[in-house]
């Protein structure tokens, strides 16, 4: 995964260390290739304020960075760009969605979750992955029908339903999303499930109508975690759609689908940086098994391999 980030970044440790003359970093060394580790950053799929702010926060720690003469002045570098890329996220919070869920169930059940995204982002297959992995770890769950007017979408997460082996509340064509939503968390209370997966449309984002239909459901059921699951793929596209149902409604966190065809990588340090929200998952293939847990550490380290 991330093969190009990846590339970028090795590029540019191999780039400082080769320019190192002395056995201090001097601000012409850094600056001299910045400038190339900026432009990769772009093409992928950094975010302009983004790559700023990376490579800003580069020059702070490389610059004045003692380095061995004869030792691993790789290793140094590398550290030092490790530091660099937490230091931009360090606002960004880590949350372990598997043991902070099932904290609030200790208090709270059902525990609800609301996914949020664009139709064709993969929005329904990620919540089918999600309950699949939660009945491994031995929970029950039970899915809303929310999305109530896109033909097709109550069965298309009945199917997922059926092999996954959950059940699916819904209602019928055109009927209120949130009272389906609110039904679907009566029925989970009063059978001891212990997550409703809430599937919700995803028409044209800048549709008043849709995020009126997506506060209502806020409103109603008060969802522990309203997740906006992004296509990686899409890069600034889909930040911008994020950016926009912010405005509208709240999001506790994010999924990024379909990492697995996305070399780039840079989306996801865009989004994190960017909306300051955690992501707590990463979907990785086609399988329900392919859904992986996302740690800011790992993707960092991940980048620098």
């Amino acid at each position: 995964m991330f093969n190009r980030l990846k590339k970028a970044f090795s590029k540019f440790v191999e780039s400082v260390v080769s320019t190192v003359k002395e056995d201090t970093l001097s601000e012409k060394d850094v600056n001299e290739v910045i400038s190339n580790l900026y432009f990769d950053l772009i093409e992928n799929d950094v975010a302009v304020e983004v790559a700023d702010a990376v490579t800003e926060e580069l020059k702070k720690r490389l610059i004045g960075v003692k380095v061995p003469r004869f030792g691993d002045k790789e290793a140094v570098v590398k550290k030092a760009v490790l530091e660099a890329l937490i230091g931009v996220l360090s606002d960004v919070p880590d949350v372990d969605f598997y043991q902070d869920s099932k904290n609030r169930l200790e208090t709270s059940r059902p525990v609800t979750v609301m996914f949020l995204g664009p139709n064709g982002y993969g929005k329904t297959t990620t919540l089918a992955k999600l309950a699949y992995h939660l009945q491994e770890r031995g929970f029950r769950v039970v899915a809303a029908a929310a999305d109530t007017f896109r033909a097709g979408a109550r069965e298309q997460l009945e199917e997922h339903g059926r092999r996954v082996g959950f059940r699916v509340i819904g209602g019928s064509y055109g009927a209120d999303p949130a009272s389906v939503a609110y039904d679907a968390v009566q029925h989970a209370r009063s059978k001891g499930f212990h997550y409703v997966l809430i599937d919700t449309a995803g028409r044209m984002h800048t549709d008043a109508n849709l995020m009126e239909e997506l506060r209502k459901i806020q409103r109603v059921v008060e969802p522990q975690y309203s997740i906006f699951v992004f296509d990686a793929q899409l890069g600034n596209e889909a930040l911008e759609i994020a950016r926009y149902y912010s405005k509208y409604v709240k999001i506790d966190g994010m999924i990024a689908a379909k990492v697995d065809a996305y070399p780039k990588g840079g989306s996801i340090l865009t989004f994190l940086y960017t909306l300051k929200r955690p992501v707590y998952f990463l979907g990785v293939g086609q399988s329900y098994k392919d859904l992986v847990q996302f740690t800011k550490q790992e993707y960092v380290s991940q980048l620098l391999t």
